[in-house]
């Protein structure tokens, strides 16, 4: 039933626009009335609580304030014996109510809330870490460093911003002692975390639930105890429902590439298994494919925490300890969802022997099942998950329909397409802040080594603007004028499509596997067709299309001389020789160092 019943006294009706106004609702919200109130789908709408003086609230989200609904609930809780607070209709921001029925927004961790609110000190202490917070998410960054230096009088505060490490001018000169306290004030809204108050001298982790202007953040807490003093990196979560995962081809996803995804979406059974390094956009690019299940099909995910709200899904937050230890929780969760019926699974990462046994045990199930691990490329994924650490059969993954479909990916610096500048200003700004303090024969020498490398178009080719233009310069941050977010570079290996890398799976010859992956490349490297290309050939491709700085794949990836070392590579199908890019006047280029002499 919708909702839409007959008006409501606004007397009836009261509203909490945030987390610091639950925890100083008087009388306090206590727990969750679960017992006897069969919520049903509607729990991310609507839920009955309990408040310290024994009273019943309905929190609920705005449109369903006035529903047959919670009418209905009202007249349930009076059935029960209980008495309904005045008022008894609670409306919350939607995100807040899911933290509260999740379990993430306690009595305990209220009253906490509560104390720092009422003590001058803390409550200061705390404006400054909501101050810290609130500039990385207004800035759109993902992680939050604050580097305590406990033999300095000052310490550091960085934020990760388009995958770089950068320390706004905002927060420089930060004293040790007020971040110490500030940190302490901020552990004390801990929940998962290991240890009753911050301790700079232990690694800890833990979540925070933190509001900036009416959007809820999830916190994702981890410090490290090093030498000089306590590293705290903070992962900004956002909690907003509204806010859907972007699809795969405003991650960066290539046509040639979405092909392949879209293929191994409509496949039932077996597992999508998507590798990469920390902050590459994993768990972005699986939400991404789990938001286009249909929701004919039942969906349940088990994550470490959630970190994308996906349609339709049954998400499951399950934390682990600092050892890496899985929680009984986790399987107890697992035990159920296998006698829940799904037809979809997402476990977060496999990582670990436990999560390897529940990777053999749904991958054979016949469901269909999402998983991220770490692993240096798409051909090393089952050496990743056949690891001592991991411990997965090595025979099952060789089994037909197992492994679905393998990806890496990496997320490389976007150029501003207003203001990307020709490669051939090198040579020209050589020693200036474009030409990174280099002369004019490196910039050659490095054109030259991309053309004999690729066969690239030179002059088609764009490096970064350090000036930026007013389209890009939105951030006072001078590292990131000239870029206008970021790209994936991916690679894909579809074990369904020739036995013969599952043959080499089961033998554990990894080179061989690289070898095999790499004879699949039909294209040029100017050329969108990513079969067979390698997550720096995809980077290169980018670059050729003006799309991505040449310079920028380097330290993603390997250097060119690197590759120039190993032997140059020649796309199956060509001569043994590469031929020669012709430019736009349609003569051959002579080599750039003598061109631009």
């Amino acid at each position: 039933m919708c909702p839409g019943g007959g008006p409501v006294s606004p007397a009836l009706v009261a509203r909490l626009d945030g987390r610091d106004q639950l925890a100083r609702m008087t009388p306090a919200f206590k727990r969750v009335l679960r017992s006897g109130f069969d919520v049903g789908n509607l729990l991310d709408k609507l839920s009955p609580v309990e408040l310290e003086d024994g009273r019943v609230a309905l929190f609920t989200v705005d449109d369903y304030a006035r529903s047959e609904q919670i009418e209905e609930f009202e007249r349930m809780v009076r059935a029960r014996g209980r008495t309904l607070a005045s008022p008894a209709r609670i409306v919350v921001p939607a995100t807040l109510l899911l933290s509260i029925v999740r379990g993430q927004i306690t009595g305990d961790t209220l009253r906490s809330r509560r104390r720092v609110l009422l003590d001058p000190v803390k409550s200061a202490m705390a404006s400054a870490f909501h101050d810290i917070v609130a500039w990385g998410a207004r800035h759109g960054a993902s992680d939050i460093h604050v580097n305590l230096r406990a033999a300095h009088p000052e310490s550091e505060i960085r934020y990760t911003l388009g995958g770089r490490y950068v320390m706004p001018e905002r927060f420089r000169g930060m004293q040790t002692s007020t971040l110490r306290e500030v940190l302490a004030v901020a552990y004390m809204d801990i929940q998962g975390g290991n240890g009753a108050v911050f301790d700079p001298m232990v690694e800890q982790q833990g979540s925070i639930l933190h509001d900036v202007e009416g959007v809820s953040f999830m916190l994702r807490w981890a410090s490290l105890a090093t030498d000089a003093g306590a590293s705290v990196t903070m992962r900004l979560l956002r909690m907003d429902m509204r806010e859907q995962p972007p699809d795969f081809a405003r991650l960066g996803y290539l046509p040639s590439q979405i092909r392949v995804l879209e293929r191994a979406l409509v496949a039932e059974g077996g597992a999508i298994v998507l590798a990469g390094v920390v902050g590459s956009g994993k768990s972005t690019t699986i939400a991404s494919m789990m938001s286009r299940i249909p929701p004919t099909r039942k969906v349940i995910t088990l994550e470490d925490p959630v970190e994308y709200l996906i349609p339709n899904a049954l998400q499951n937050s399950v934390s682990r300890s600092l050892d890496g230890a899985v929680s009984n929780e986790f399987d107890a969760k697992l035990k159920t969802i296998k006698r829940s019926a799904m037809n979809d699974l997402l476990i977060g990462e496999i990582r670990d022997r436990s999560t390897g046994r529940a990777f053999m045990d749904l991958a054979s199930s016949g469901s269909n099942l999402y998983t991220t691990t770490h692993a240096g490329g798409a051909a090393l994924i089952p050496d990743r998950l056949a690891s001592d650490f991991i411990g997965v059969s090595r025979r099952l993954l060789a089994t037909p329909g197992i492994l679905k479909l393998l990806v890496y990916q990496t997320l490389l610096p976007a150029l501003c397409r207003h203001c990307a500048l020709p490669l051939t200003v090198l040579f020209e700004r050589a020693g200036t802040a474009a030409g990174a303090g280099q002369g004019p024969d490196h910039w050659r020498r490095y054109a030259d080594r991309l053309h004999a490398l690729y066969a690239l178009d030179i002059l088609a080719l764009r490096v970064r603007n350090p000036d930026g233009c007013p389209a890009c310069r939105q951030s006072s941050l001078a590292e990131l004028h000239g870029y206008a977010g970021r790209t994936v570079a991916a690679e894909m290996i579809d074990p369904s499509v020739d036995d013969g890398f599952l043959r080499l799976v089961r033998d554990a010859d990894t080179l061989a596997l690289r070898d095999y992956f790499r004879l699949q490349r039909r294209g040029a490297f100017d050329h969108e067709d990513m079969a067979g290309k390698t997550a720096m050939e995809c980077a290169i491709y980018k670059a050729s299309q003006g799309l991505v700085d040449p310079r920028d794949i380097e330290p993603r990836f390997v250097s060119f001389e690197t590759v120039e070392l190993r032997g140059t590579r020649v796309p199956p199908g060509t001569s043994g020789r590469r031929r020669p890019r012709r430019l736009a006047s349609g003569r051959v280029p002579a080599p750039l160092g003598r061109r631009f002499a």
